[in-house]
């Protein structure tokens, strides 16, 4: 509920924000105390479907020592905080669903240290993934993880949420990476949960703790890194199949082969007309009987080794029913066959209204998933969209609203999720494996964790934020 302050031209969230906070904020931010309705807009929500809630104010600090003030003041008062980054999650973990303060690390911005001795990078959250990449490669280094937004997601933002990206099969996500970060707690005080080394068992982990804990814990303003060189060749195939269960079986015959690709991207045909259409490049002809195409990619420093992996990958191919590989011979190729795989997400967003799962399973078992989610959407009435890492097993299943009712949209659908979450965890896999839990997924953890399980991670948040101001209401019901 708002309140209208004349005097001071201001929105008040009524129950939270209070003059003396908003005075409080100003004497430590100076007028970098956001109160502008639009720009409240602005932070009111992620890329997660059409949710949003509006922060009762925006805070935008510029160090470590302005977040442990606001977050000291925040825990005082009991006022709930929503860590900000660059907003691109699809798990509604960065919508401030009760108001409050949303805390927004983009002013936090700075690349501090590229260690080119130990391999290192130091970085604040605010950081672009994507512009920290292009950092370490001018030094000849690599830093894998790559998200679809890396273009504009931040490294908090991938903290956050443990994110992975194409480069997953072959180089693991961004929790790989992580060796040591300086977080505020909730109380104020500021650690270090690691040390800035490749080996430590030294106490418990709080450093994998912190990774993927969705700023439920505290808020992370320094990130150490580790890299490895960067990469001298890379060679990317496109792979048209007749079947789309056939091209997720193809998935674990091609690692089966003894080749680790650096990346192996699943899209089915809808993904990728979408795509075309949504980028303007149609480029690639997608024939009738194209029902699913594999991109695949193998990097590395020796050029023999490389085409002896794409021989063997295509031997492996010459087993199914496939169409004309297509080898990009340019730089440009390849940049233009990525950029239709990360469009897909803003493509099918687009289309229409949808909802996104992120399921994820040993790989060996991709088809059955994809056999299980045309199995429900016959049954449900929905059509759904599927592409992702297939060489992680991750698929991300997009279902679209089309001509469902609202009733089904809003009840019936969630009958269908819970079925195909279950599905998922019987074969071993999860419900989410690079976008979180957040808002959206918090009522399906019972299916993945008996209530012990769950009842432990409950308790690990109180440790650490006894008066549940971080992140309320995310993860857990």
């Amino acid at each position: 509920m708002y309140s209208w302050n004349k005097k001071n031209n201001e929105y008040l969230i009524m129950n939270f924000i209070q003059p003396k906070h908003i005075e409080f904020f100003q004497k430590i931010l100076g007028r970098r105390c956001v109160l502008d309705k639009e720009i409240l807009e602005k932070y009111s929500h992620d890329e997660t479907e059409d949710l949003s809630s509006l922060p009762g104010v925006v805070l935008l600090p510029e160090n470590t020592e302005e977040v442990s003030e606001i977050l000291s003041f925040c825990n005082q008062e009991k006022l709930p905080v929503t860590p900000s980054g660059a907003r691109t999650g699809l798990s509604g973990g960065a919508i401030p669903i009760e108001g409050g303060i949303a805390v927004s690390l983009e002013r936090m911005n700075k690349i501090i240290e590229i260690d080119t001795d130990n391999f290192q990078v130091t970085v604040e959250p605010g950081v672009i993934t994507q512009l920290l990449q292009e950092a370490v490669k001018e030094k000849g280094l690599f830093y894998p993880p790559d998200p679809a937004s890396k273009g504009s997601c931040f490294i908090g933002g991938n903290i956050a949420e443990n994110s992975g990206g194409p480069k997953a099969v072959k180089y693991g996500v961004t929790a790989d990476y992580v060796l040591n970060l300086e977080m505020v707690l909730p109380t104020g005080e500021v650690i270090w949960t690691g040390a800035n080394v490749l080996k430590n068992a030294t106490g418990y982990n709080l450093t994998q703790l912190v990774v993927g804990s969705e700023g439920t814990l505290g808020i992370v303003t320094k990130i150490v890194l580790r890299l490895l060189p960067h990469p001298t060749l890379d060679y990317l195939m496109l792979v048209p199949f007749h079947s789309s269960v056939e091209a997720c079986k193809a998935v674990a015959s091609i690692l089966k082969a003894g080749v680790i690709p650096s990346g192996l991207e699943f899209m089915e045909r809808d993904a990728l007309i979408l795509a075309q259409e949504f980028t303007g490049d149609k480029s690639i002809e997608i024939k009738e009987n194209h029902q699913a195409h594999l991109l695949i990619e193998v990097d590395g420093f020796d050029n023999e080794q490389l085409l002896s992996e794409c021989e063997k990958i295509v031997g492996v191919l010459e087993t199914f029913e496939t169409d004309e590989i297509l080898f990009a011979d340019s730089q440009s190729q390849k940049d233009k066959l990525w950029k239709l795989r990360r469009s897909v997400g803003e493509a099918v967003k687009s289309h229409s209204i949808y909802k996104e799962e992120d399921t994820v399973v040993p790989r060996f078992y991709l088809p059955e998933l994809l056999t299980k989610v045309k199995e429900l959407g016959r049954s449900y009435g929905f059509t759904s969209v599927c592409y992702g890492h297939a060489g992680d097993g991750n698929l991300h299943i997009n279902i679209l609203k089309g001509n469902l009712s609202d009733e089904k949209w809003n009840h019936d659908l969630k009958k269908a999720i819970r079925e195909l979450f279950t599905f998922v965890h019987e074969l071993g896999g999860t419900i989410s494996g690079e976008h979180g839990i957040g808002l959206v997924q918090k009522e399906f953890m019972d299916i993945v964790f008996p209530e012990v399980t769950l009842s432990l991670m409950k308790q690990i948040k109180i440790v650490f934020d006894p008066n549940n101001i971080m992140n309320p209401k995310k993860i857990f019901l």
